[in-house]
């Protein structure tokens, strides 16, 4: 995925989130909300090996290697910021102490399911990590992925194929192409991203999609969100 792509999806997560927030950021896309929150707000990240605060991204040249998040990135901890055992920080994640969670995933069903741990692959090495205890622990659940797998299909289905994570968890769903809310009545469009259309979106996507909130926003032909960098997507 492009860089640009990466950072415009960062900046939408980030967006979203609340001031005040505790919100755990896994490994992979999510590491960079971290460097996109709106530095006049308060917000508390959590690392589930053991930081609890605000940082960003180490500067090249800056880093150092005793300060850095779940996905083993340097980074450079504002002031206020604590480390505690990982014992601790599970204690947090499955306590229910978490607002919000940000994971990357394989593939979401329709009905929020999860899985990002697992592929079922003979050579694929299995990397639960703490997704398990996020799913089920923090209070919403964001993914961030790409919007088709790598053999063009889409990763957002009716039922999941591989692994479950959790059941019914995911909130929200941000790909490259479009901000998707998970609910009992469907899945429901919330964004368009780039050029794309409704039209073109559900082609490419394996599960009936709720197109309400943007047709009212913009009209029977909604404008997408500009996102530089994003592919438009073309009706497979």
């Amino acid at each position: 995925m492009d860089k640009h792509v990466r950072i415009a999806m960062a900046q939408r997560v980030a967006r979203d989130i609340p001031e005040g927030s505790y919100v755990n950021l896994g490994i992979g896309l999510p590491t960079l909300v971290a460097n996109h929150l709106p530095r006049d707000k308060d917000y508390f990240l959590h690392s589930e090996n053991g930081v609890l605060g605000r940082w960003q991204a180490a500067a090249p040249g800056e880093e150092d290697w005793d300060m850095i998040n779940a996905g083993k990135e340097p980074i450079e901890l504002a002031p206020g910021a604590a480390f505690f055992h990982h014992a601790d920080s599970f204690g947090m994640m499955r306590g229910g102490h978490l607002d919000i969670c940000v994971l990357g995933a394989f593939q979401v069903s329709a009905s929020g399911d999860l899985a990002n741990w697992h592929t079922g692959a003979p050579d694929a090495i299995p990397a639960v990590g703490g997704a398990m205890d996020l799913a089920i622990g923090a209070k919403r659940v964001f993914v961030m992925m790409e919007h088709l797998g790598k053999d063009g299909r889409s990763k957002l289905l009716p039922a999941c194929t591989y692994p479950l994570t959790g059941l019914g968890c995911v909130s929200r769903v941000y790909t490259e192409l479009a901000t998707l809310d998970i609910t009992a009545s469907g899945v429901k469009v919330v964004e368009l991203i780039g050029d794309i259309t409704c039209e073109q979106l559900q082609a490419i996507t394996s599960v009936p999609l709720d197109f309400t909130a943007v047709v009212s926003d913009h009209g029977t032909h909604p404008e997408a969100t500009p996102s530089r960098g994003a592919l438009a997507a073309t009706p497979r």
